[in-house]
């Protein structure tokens, strides 16, 4: 009996070493809420802005029309591949330009402490995505990649002086009002790539209001550079 019990724990401690070395294998990022106080120069960062109804302090705001707006969810699938990202949860009454400001002055931190630009993503949904729009303008980086989901309107003809840089990924939805950004790609000379995915959920603005793979997937591929 003996022996037998010295086989079963050598066979249950070969396994419980299996299973650790295979959780500490494991890829998996990091979530900040705030702008992280170490930063490590040969990761990847990414910047989530998320929309206009998540201003304030409900992280799950109900639209009467789209639904519940899930930004714990998002958060939670975007963070799940290996880099980090920086998800801001904005205060009520966010002025874009101040905003964008903001996320450039952070960029511009991420850069000093040595990480490249081609490691550095802004995205933005919505209102989150024209303040995305906006920093990559003012940051004018050609290694700096902007991703913009169901982000351009209007406000493109009336904002002119807004040009993009770098690597530009674009996704909307078919049944939304917000579509194209080829407006805004035409007069931003200096982007270097331009990949723009039309999805069709059906959803409206609300595709983009929990992680529907129809878009999380393109964009994880996208910042991870594979092919579309």
């Amino acid at each position: 009996m003996s022996f037998i019990r010295a086989c079963i724990t050598i066979l249950l401690f070969a396994i419980g070493f299996a299973m650790t070395v295979n959780i500490a294998g494991a890829q998996a990022g990091t979530l900040y809420t705030t702008f992280p106080k170490s930063i490590k120069p040969a990761e990847k960062y990414v910047f989530y802005s998320h929309g206009l109804i998540v201003e304030g302090t409900n992280e799950t705001p109900v639209h009467p029309r789209f639904g519940t707006y899930d930004f714990p969810a998002i958060k939670a699938a975007l963070s799940a591949s290996d880099f980090n990202l920086i998800a801001y949860h904005r205060p009520a009454g966010t002025e874009p330009n101040a905003w964008a400001d903001k996320l450039a002055g952070d960029v511009h931190v991420l850069i000093a402490a040595g990480v490249p630009a081609h490691n550095i993503t802004l995205m933005g949904f919505s209102r989150g995505g024209m303040i995305t729009a906006l920093a990559s303008s003012m940051l004018s980086m050609p290694g700096l990649n902007t991703i913009l989901m169901a982000s351009c309107g209007g406000w493109i003809n009336a904002r002119p002086d807004i040009k993009l840089a770098g690597r530009v990924l674009s996704i909307y939805e078919t049944s939304d009002r917000f579509g194209t950004c080829q407006p805004l790609i035409d007069h931003s000379k200096a982007v270097t790539t331009f990949t723009e995915i039309a999805i069709s959920t059906g959803k409206e603005h609300g595709a983009f209001f929990t992680p529907r793979k129809e878009w999380v997937e393109p964009v994880l591929r996208w910042i991870n550079g594979e092919k579309q």
